[in-house]
């Protein structure tokens, strides 16, 4: 939703928050929001410094939910790492999944066939949808909005009985396999997802006009966390948080992995720099995925799915970076071999935790209220940020 109204002047709006308001009679005060609270999404503690109802600083404690997935990974062979890379990011499994195979992949120089390359993306873009339903409806709940919660919930259990199809798992998938997927798509299943994803931007549409045609939702949005977009570079901020400060970066693009360069989509951008531009990026990002999935299953070839691949692998030794688009931004893995059957180091990058960074940035100034509105506009996944 491209709306000219919607673009406010950043400085201009820093200065009218902040200004002569707090006074000089006002002492600072601590407090603690979270682990233990419902609008931190996961164990996430915030201590806010504040000045009556305005926030000066903010300081992010994690750890809470900290499992050492990372050294997990190191006391497992190749393929025994699948499923716990479903449990970082939970929202988005798929994607995760995809993710490590796909540094497997290009540590062995497997070839997966095409077949497999395109069940992959239709269930990375699904799994997207999924993410966002899951973000918009508890973003609209934070702030107040009940019905679209439970309309988002409702789409979002159409995915996960697609998922429930195809593998049996409603969550973490532990789908994808090193070179390619373990079996094909059940009869029908690609006509009962065609019919979802046709008739799927029609239910958002509803949502979107529930919430951008509502006043209160576009006080508690417009011009509020405002991030600019070389800060949002400096911190290494990605997905829909750098794409809502007016950067057009997207990993389907920049650097395509799967099928992504031959198919034709958007990478929506805003430039308002604050909450609303993160809900309309993501909003967009949902019809685009459509779009993804509708291109896929037209394009999909015969095949088979999986490629041949050795019962115990042992890469050579040597290391590999690789990444992908997540829902909510670049996530990445750095994986080094040493001829073993296991890894010798696996480094997660997660997007959640370097966009969770700029929260002090995006909070100074503010109110406390509206920092319940920031930190849900950057749709942090606690899993994905302690690993």
């Amino acid at each position: 939703m491209d709306d000219p109204t919607l673009t406010l002047d950043p400085e201009k709006l820093r200065t009218t928050v902040k200004g002569d308001a707090l006074g000089d009679n006002l002492q600072e005060l601590l407090v603690n929001m979270g682990p233990q609270h419902p609008s931190t999404h996961g164990v996430l503690r915030l201590l806010l410094h504040m000045e009556g109802e305005v926030v000066t600083d903010a300081v992010v404690h994690i750890g809470y939910l900290h499992r050492a997935m990372e050294k997990l990974c190191e006391r497992r062979n190749y393929f025994q790492v699948i499923p716990l890379t479903d449990r970082n990011d939970y929202l988005c499994a798929m994607t995760n999944n995809q993710v490590y195979c796909q540094a497997v992949e290009k540590l062995m120089g497997l070839e997966v066939p095409d077949r497999a390359h395109f069940i992959r993306v239709i269930v990375m873009e699904l799994n997207r949808i999924a993410s966002h339903l899951i973000w918009l409806g508890t973003f609209a709940l934070d702030l107040g909005a009940m019905s679209v919660f439970l309309y988002c919930f409702r789409e979002r259990e159409k995915i996960l009985s697609f998922f429930e199809e195809i593998c049996g798992a409603r969550l973490t998938y532990s789908y994808m396999r090193i070179g390619g997927v373990p079996w094909d798509l059940p009869e029908g299943w690609g006509d009962r997802v065609r019919a979802f994803v046709e008739g799927f931007p029609g239910y958002l549409e509803e949502n979107d006009q529930l919430l951008t045609g509502n006043e209160i939702f576009l006080s508690r949005t417009r011009g509020i966390g405002l991030l600019e977009p070389e800060v949002a570079v400096d911190y290494g901020c990605s997905g829909p948080t750098l794409r809502g400060s007016g950067v057009a970066y997207d990993v389907r693009k920049a650097e395509p992995y799967a099928v992504y360069d031959r198919l034709d989509f958007d990478v929506p951008v805003q430039h308002t720099q604050d909450c609303l531009g993160r809900y309309l990026v993501r909003v967009a990002e949902m019809r685009e995925s459509c779009r993804l999935v509708r291109q896929s299953l037209d394009l999909l070839p015969a095949g088979d799915v999986m490629a041949k691949t050795p019962k115990t692998l042992r890469p050579a030794a040597s290391e590999v970076y690789t990444r992908v688009e997540s829902p909510r931004g670049v996530l990445g893995v750095y994986l080094v071999s040493d001829g073993t059957t296991s890894p010798y180091r696996l480094k997660w990058r997660a997007p959640s935790f370097s966009n969770l960074q700029a929260i002090p940035h995006m909070c100074r100034g503010w109110k406390i209220a509206d920092v319940v509105a920031i930190l849900g506009s950057i749709d942090v996944v606690l899993g994905d940020v302690d690993r």
